[in-house]
């Protein structure tokens, strides 16, 4: 359905009266992990600072026994004629004591999100409102809705009673989500439900609205139904817990407006200084056909025989398997060579040695002759 160029403008009582063309913030990019992080780091930027006591576990007089008594040198509670009296104290181990690491409350709470970020991360929260597959996949009731991206006749805008809205969600058969908010509504489970959170429910729909005549108080009291001025959409409103595909029901005036707020891709947004659509870096996201198509077979080399990567068998020992060897070391084979030839020239050397030792042996007359000197 978003893929229109135009959109119905439903009246009050539900039947078309108009027609819209379809801005340009509804074909920006999808990013469910841009969304993803972007909601987690901005929702941090709404938490409470919260701390422990700062004496707790230290409301007591303990000292340290010291060394000589057979007991851990950890602080024990003095006195007598109670249990208390000589219980360990103050240590994260001991029965009464502090936290480890008690926590403070000039912790790290906000976390800085680029500006240009934010705005990527709740155009693609806007494009989502408009696939009709993700907004189902989210959890809401939108099988009876005549269109989506569902857009609503201004005079809504001036609807002051809860009742008015109440009727007008049932016209365009959006009140099933309502429906669904209501019969959600859980108790909490754990401490939160004696916090002032004890009750937990789904998410309805978000209207959006351009000028605030009476809407407002008119939706805010319908369980599940929020309110949102399209000059300062949220990405907490438009993508709660980072999913994708918020049941969205715009004003006209809103949904009109829509090319003021974000611009176009011929031009740029009117209220968000220097800012432009994000492109799609792939504009036909159907790779198989890119793939084979014409133009790309023409230019794309035929695949070659396929091949059998050949598993690595046993492992050989290079100094047991001359082959082995010979593979790693082609010189192997030569340095075995030289070496068994200059052993076998030494053997050969040897025995010449040897014989000429036997033809120079002394006489016995020579020795007489030294030895009388």
């Amino acid at each position: 359905m978003a893929s229109r160029p135009v959109v119905q403008v439903r009246a009050l009582e539900g039947e078309s009266s108009s027609t819209l063309p379809l801005p340009a913030v509804f074909t920006a990019p999808i990013r469910s992990d841009v969304v993803a992080q972007i909601h987690k780091s901005v929702a941090k930027n709404r938490r409470q600072p919260y701390a422990v006591a700062e004496n707790a576990g230290h409301q007591t007089s303990a000292e340290s026994w010291g060394t000589g008594r057979a007991v851990a040198r950890i602080p024990r509670v003095g006195g007598g004629g109670t249990h208390r009296s000589g219980q360990a104290a103050f240590g994260n181990m001991c029965r009464g004591g502090r936290m480890f690491a008690p926590t403070k409350i000039w912790r790290k709470w906000h976390i800085k999100v680029a500006v240009n970020q934010r705005r990527f991360a709740t155009v693609s929260a806007v494009a989502a409102t408009a696939l009709p597959s993700l907004v189902l996949a989210r959890g809401h009731r939108i099988e009876g809705v005549a269109e989506i991206p569902l857009v609503v006749a201004d005079n809504v805008e001036s609807i002051k009673k809860t009742k008015e809205a109440v009727a007008a969600l049932q016209t365009l058969q959006a009140h099933a989500d309502v429906a669904k908010v209501i019969s959600s509504k859980k108790v909490r489970a754990g401490r939160g439900k004696s916090r002032n959170r004890r009750y937990r429910q789904r998410r309805g729909p978000l209207v959006v609205y351009n000028e605030d005549n009476g809407i407002v108080k008119a939706f805010r009291n319908i369980p599940g139904v929020e309110t949102a001025n399209v000059r300062s959409l949220n990405l907490l409103q438009l993508a709660p817990g980072g999913h994708l595909g918020r049941f969205v029901i715009w004003t006209a005036g809103a949904f009109a407006k829509l090319d003021e707020v974000y611009g176009t891709y011929e031009k740029g947004s009117a209220l968000k200084s220097g800012y432009t659509l994000p492109i799609n870096k792939v504009t036909n996201t159907d790779i198989s056909a890119v793939i084979n198509s014409a133009e790309v077979q023409a230019v794309v080399r035929e695949a070659g025989p396929s091949r059998t990567k050949k598993t690595s068998g046993q492992k050989k020992n290079p100094l047991k398997n001359a082959a082995i060897l010979a593979r790693l070391n082609p010189y192997a084979a030569s340095a075995k060579r030289i070496a068994a030839a200059a052993e076998k020239r030494a053997a050969a050397g040897g025995k010449k040695q040897g014989h000429a030792q036997k033809q120079v042996k002394a006489s016995k007359g020579f020795k007489e002759t030294l030895l009388s000197a």
